[in-house]
């Protein structure tokens, strides 16, 4: 009988056992002890009572809130979260989370949980604040894990160091000197051309005819020379002609700029009738602006530097090639960016066919003086961005401020629109140290919240190595680490302790 006054039934295994069945028995267990608790004793919200126990009279107020987790990141920016992956180079310390700080921006592309779409890094920061030493010690470090790095125009010898450290002589290019670069260059695309079927000819045709012309709008661009559909169709036409594709040759040859330039100037009459004139007289007079902006770079500034085939070969297994500028200095900004964008084709043929897993750093200092050329000279390095996933490249721009991309033209300028895309093709930013007057700046261009503005414009302008970075829409407050070795090989204070380089 139950507590109840029901007869109690009986239970399943009577009645399996009834019928010849046995449910296995349950194996006993010895009842222990009652584990011990981690605390003898429970405190009150007050604290413990006695002498210098900290017990309060009233428990302190607390304050409940309730939100989604959108709106956390809102009310509390800046707080700390989960870091990132222990993978890639080792940079310093996150002040936020108190763990290492780890840069990997390939391997935060093909992770899900990490809201980054390209590998491109965009460095902000003040002079002497430490962002080419960051950048330097970021592509040393990354040589553990395979990458090699490429500085496509060192303006200043920043990586000159750097490059003999690890047993490599920079190229320098200058006037007097006999190291020559061929913008116009086939790259390995022009490699087996006699072997290739018609739809690998054609494929590559059109990637290296695109380059040359991005290349040719950006240079003709830059004399302030409109680039429209009329100097497309002869400038390409002047190309294939030259290569030698339209008349089919199993081999192509290698064309230059004063060589484009004199067939423009000296027109055979399949290329006038190729790109439809009347006559001589009507293609001199279409072409005359676009033959003059060749001319005058041919015959300018930099005559003798870009205007013959390649005469440097580049070991692509070495740990880190640099091309130095430094010598063009004294021809001015336009000089340097006309250089930087002769630079960007040149290395961009070097990249179009890589071999599986060659992961490279493309390092890209005073972008800037590229930039102030106009909208033609900014599109090759637009593309570069673009395509950086395709070729597996972790692009790194380095500038003083985000300003510094405004200077490109007027406000609403084409250029400028494009300099505003290009912060958001880098979902890399690091931003060193700035004036407070930057900090607006920070805000417009970077959509920094107060908070973030105060890290860059008070926290990290007080030491050299500290830095915001903003990892898609993650914040890390970052105090980079560098060792003595490396201390030695980022110094760029030479000029001014006069130390021996």
């Amino acid at each position: 009988m139950n507590r109840r006054g029901f007869r109690r039934g009986r239970d399943v295994a009577v009645l399996l056992e009834d019928f010849g069945h046995r449910l296995p028995a349950v194996p006993a267990v010895e009842a222990g002890g009652r584990e011990r608790g981690p605390f003898i004793e429970l405190v009150s919200r007050r604290g413990p009572r006695g002498r210098g126990r900290g017990r309060a009279v009233a428990p302190a107020p607390l304050s409940v809130w309730r939100m989604t987790s959108e709106q956390t990141p809102v009310v509390w920016p800046l707080i700390a979260s989960s870091g990132l992956p222990p993978t890639g180079a080792q940079m310093g310390i996150d002040l936020l989370s108190g763990g290492a700080f780890y840069c990997d921006p390939v391997g935060w592309v093909t992770d899900d949980d990490i809201p980054v779409t390209n590998p491109n890094v965009v460095v902000f920061g003040k002079p002497g604040r430490g962002k080419s030493a960051t950048v330097k010690a970021f592509a040393l470090r990354m040589l553990a894990y395979g990458y090699r790095t490429l500085i496509l125009g060192d303006t200043k010898d920043e990586y000159e160091l750097l490059c003999r450290a690890l047993g490599v002589e920079p190229f320098v290019i200058g006037h007097g000197l006999p190291a020559r670069v061929n913008p116009l260059a086939f790259g390995p695309l022009g490699h087996g051309w006699e072997q290739l079927d018609a739809a690998e000819a054609r494929r590559r045709e059109a990637i290296m005819f695109a380059r040359w012309l991005v290349l040719i709008r950006g240079l003709v661009g830059s004399q302030n020379v409109p680039f429209g559909p009329v100097e497309e169709t002869a400038v390409g036409e002047a190309l294939r002609l030259l290569t030698g594709y339209r008349s089919g040759a199993t081999r192509l040859t290698e064309p230059t700029i004063p060589q484009l330039w004199q067939a423009l100037d000296e027109p055979t009459d399949d290329l006038i009738g190729r790109c439809r004139y009347a006559d001589r007289r009507h293609f001199l007079d279409a072409t005359r602006t676009l033959r003059d902006a060749l001319g005058s770079l041919v015959k300018g500034s930099l005559a003798g530097l870009f205007d013959d085939h390649t005469s440097i070969e580049v070991d692509w297994r070495a740990p880190i090639q640099s091309l130095s500028l430094s010598r063009l200095e004294p021809l001015g900004d336009q000089a340097v960016g006309i250089a930087l964008t002769c630079l960007n084709s040149w290395g961009q043929a070097m990249r179009e066919i890589a071999d599986p897993g060659d992961l490279r750093i493309v390092i890209r200092d005073e972008t800037w003086r590229q930039m102030r050329l106009g909208a033609e000279a900014m599109k090759s390095l637009d593309a570069n961005l673009r395509l950086s996933r395709r070729d597996a490249d972790v692009q790194i721009l380095l500038a003083h401020k985000p300003s510094d991309m405004l200077t490109a033209g007027d406000a609403s300028s084409q250029a400028v629109a494009i300099a505003r895309d290009l912060l958001h093709l880098c979902d890399i930013k690091v931003l060193h140290g700035q004036d407070h007057a930057v900090a607006d700046e920070l805000a417009t261009m970077l959509g920094l919240t107060p908070i973030a503005q105060r890290v860059v414009t008070g926290w990290a302008i007080a030491g050299k190595g500290r830095a915001l970075w903003l990892v898609g829409d993650r914040a890390f407050k970052v105090q980079t680490v560098l060792t003595a070795p490396e201390l030695a090989l980022t110094d760029t204070n030479d000029a001014l302790t006069g130390r021996p380089a």
